[in-house]
C-alpha cells in the first residue's frame, strides 16, 4: 500500500513539471507584438574626422598692462576687478609731489631766463653785446620754456587714463603702494577679441596650419564653437616640447577670459560605426540598444560608446556592420518582441 502511494506522488510531480515545461515553451513561441518601430537603421562603416584633442585657456588677444609714467605713491584707484572700462576713463591717481617740485623749479628757471633775455635785448640794442652772445641767451630761454612744458606734461601723468576699452582682470597694487614707471598696476583685457591658447604635441604640429578650422568646446558651457587657427608659434617650449597654437573664436557669446577650453584639431579620417543618440537606452549605468534579428525579433544588447559627433554617437564595442538597430516603438521595446515590418 505504501509503494502504491509513493508511485502516485511521483506521477503527480512528473505531471506538474511537464505542464510547467509546456507553458514555458509556449511563451517563447508566442512573443509580444509591437507596432512598427519609428526609428530603424542598418549599420554601415562611415568615414569620420580624426581629431587631436588638447586643453587650453580662453584669453584676450588684446591684453594691456597699465602702469604709471610718474613715480609716486598711489593716492586712489578708481576701478576694481571685473569693471567695464572705456577709452579715456580715469583709472587711478598718483601723488605728484616730485612732479610739482620739478614744475616749480622749471618756472623759476624760465623766469630767470626771461629776465636775462630782456636784459641782453637792451644791451644788443645799445650794441653792448654781440649777436652771438644774445643768441646764446635766447637759446637758454627757449630751453627753459621747453622744460616748463615737460614738467607740466609730467604733472598731467598723475591722473592715469585708460588707453583702451576693456575689462579689469587683475589689480596688482593698492592705494598707498609706491608706483614706478613700467611697473604694472592694472591689467585690462578686451573681451571682444578672444582666442584660445593651447599647446600641441610635437608629433602633431606638422599637421596644423594657420587658417585650419578647429572645434572648440567650452567645458563650463557644455557647448561647441567654431574656431580658426590664427597663429602657430614655430618654437617649442624647452621643458614640455610642445608648441603654442592660438585659435580665434567666431562667436563670443557667454565666453569670458580664463575659461577652460578643449580644442579638436583635425588630423585625418577613420572609419567607425555611428548610431543616433535617440537609439541609446541607459539603465542602471549601462548603455545599450535594441537590435532586430532576421526573424524581426528585438534583442537588448549592451554597447560601449565613444565620442559624440553631432547628433550621433560612435560605437566602440557591441555592434557590427549589418546590425539592424531599432528604437522609438510603442509599447516600449523589450527582448523577444516581434517587430512589425
Amino acid at each position: 500500500m505504501k509503494s502504491i502511494m509513493m508511485f502516485g506522488v511521483s506521477m503527480m510531480l512528473m505531471t506538474m513539471l511537464t505542464a510547467c515545461g509546456n507553458d514555458s515553451e509556449g511563451t517563447s513561441k508566442e512573443p509580444l507584438v509591437s507596432t512598427k518601430a519609428a526609428g530603424h537603421l542598418t549599420l554601415t562603416w562611415q568615414d569620420v574626422p580624426e581629431y587631436y584633442i588638447s586643453s587650453g585657456t580662453v584669453t584676450s588677444d588684446h591684453r594691456v598692462s597699465i602702469s604709471s609714467r610718474l613715480p609716486g605713491y598711489i593716492r586712489e584707484i578708481k576701478v576694481r576687478e571685473g569693471d567695464q572700462i572705456k577709452v579715456g576713463q580715469v583709472l587711478l591717481h598718483i601723488d605728484p609731489v616730485n612732479a610739482k617740485q620739478a614744475l616749480v623749479q622749471a618756472k623759476a628757471d624760465l623766469s630767470n631766463a626771461q629776465a636775462e633775455l630782456e636784459r641782453y635785448q637792451s644791451l644788443l640794442n645799445e650794441a653792448a653785446v654781440t649777436s652771438q652772445q644774445f643768441d646764446k641767451v635766447q637759446l637758454r630761454y627757449q630751453i627753459a620754456q621747453s622744460q616748463v612744458k615737460q614738467a607740466q606734461h609730467q604733472l598731467s601723468y598723475a591722473e592715469v587714463i585708460s588707453p583702451v576699452s576693456g575689462v579689469v582682470v587683475e589689480k596688482r597694487m593698492a592705494q598707498g603702494d609706491l608706483a614706478s614707471p613700467g611697473m604694472p598696476v592694472l591689467i585690462l583685457e578686451d573681451p571682444s577679441s578672444l582666442l584660445v591658447q593651447t599647446y600641441v604635441s610635437e608629433h602633431f604640429i606638422s599637421q596644423i596650419h594657420e587658417g585650419d578650422s578647429v572645434d572648440v568646446k567650452i567645458a563650463s558651457l557644455q557647448k561647441y564653437f567654431k574656431g580658426v587657427v590664427r597663429q602657430v608659434v614655430q618654437a617649442a617650449d624647452l621643458g614640455s616640447h610642445q608648441f603654442l597654437v592660438k585659435v580665434s573664436l567666431s562667436s563670443m557669446k557667454d565666453i569670458h577670459p580664463g575659461m577652460y577650453a578643449q580644442t579638436g584639431f583635425k588630423t585625418g579620417m577613420r572609419k567607425t560605426l555611428l548610431i543616433p543618440k535617440g537609439a541609446v537606452v541607459t539603465q542602471a549605468g549601462l548603455t545599450a540598444v535594441y537590435v532586430m534579428d532576421a526573424a524581426s525579433i528585438a534583442h537588448y544588447r549592451l554597447i560601449r560608446v565613444g565620442q559624440s559627433i553631432g547628433d550621433q554617437l560612435e560605437v566602440l564595442a557591441g555592434l557590427h556592420a549589418g546590425d539592424h538597430v531599432i528604437w522609438n516603438a510603442k509599447p516600449a521595446l523589450k527582448t523577444g518582441m516581434k517587430i512589425q515590418q
